[in-house]
């Protein structure tokens, strides 16, 4: 099966992205072990302030999409821009928590949020590689007979965004995120139970029922243990 320029182009951030995304996480660990003491890998400081490497990233990233609108490349070019657009996003994203908190919880518990989003932004790439995208449906797909059904497209994608909302309410953004492009995760999602705080269990799960307390059960200590543990390993050992 022969790819698209499009799905060259995605496989091309992809790589940058990963491969990115792994240079980075093993330099701020040396940086952390060393403090910033010394060796080639240090903090960056312009007029004593802290330039975290999401700043690079984000221009890398606005750069990039300014130069695909202006110039809407093709071939060589195109994969050149979406390799330096798969590092910016890699290097703005591994300190998404820090977009959220608004001050530096890299390294701190809610520091975990960016290797979330990390991985996020990387299984929605994988979903573009291998074609799937739920903003280009083939009207084949939906043919009955000799005829195509609109009403059943326009069905398909609702029900999908759907579950894809019912699955972030019940507390699980990045399964939710993932899902639009990916639909079968969202409906495993969204018929799984909630967790624990959730807006979907705030609301439907009162205390002591059967599901709040099976729902405790499984997002409980020993599930945050693994959670936490496998996120650990990936990014570095996190307050």
């Amino acid at each position: 099966m022969s790819l698209s320029e499009g799905q060259v182009a995605v496989g091309v951030v992809l790589a940058s992205f990963v491969g990115t995304v792994a240079l980075t996480r093993t330099i701020t660990r040396v940086i952390r072990a060393r403090q910033n003491s010394g060796g080639v890998f240090k903090n960056i400081h312009i007029n004593g302030v802290h330039v975290h490497h999401q700043v690079w990233g984000i221009l890398l990233v606005l750069m990039t999409g300014l130069l695909s609108i202006a110039y809407q490349p093709h071939h060589m070019a195109l994969y050149i821009l979406a390799g330096f657009f798969g590092v910016g996003a890699a290097l703005a994203l591994d300190e998404f928590a820090m977009w959220v908190h608004m001050r530096d919880v890299y390294w701190q518990k809610e520091g975990r949020a960016s290797i979330s989003a990390l991985a996020v932004a990387a299984a929605i790439c994988t979903a573009l590689l291998i074609g799937i995208n739920p903003l280009e449906a083939s009207p084949t797909d939906f043919q009955f007979g000799d005829k195509v059904s609109p009403p059943a497209i326009a069905a398909t994608v609702i029900i999908n965004f759907l579950l894809s909302i019912i699955c972030i309410v019940k507390g699980k953004l990045s399964t939710g995120i993932v899902g639009i492009f990916v639909p079968f995760m969202a409906f495993i999602g969204a018929v799984r139970l909630a967790k624990p705080g959730s807006w979907w269990a705030r609301k439907y799960y009162r205390p002591g029922t059967r599901r709040a307390r099976r729902a405790a059960r499984r997002f409980g200590d020993a599930y945050y243990a693994r959670h936490n543990w496998l996120i650990d390993y990936i990014g570095g050992k996190h307050s």
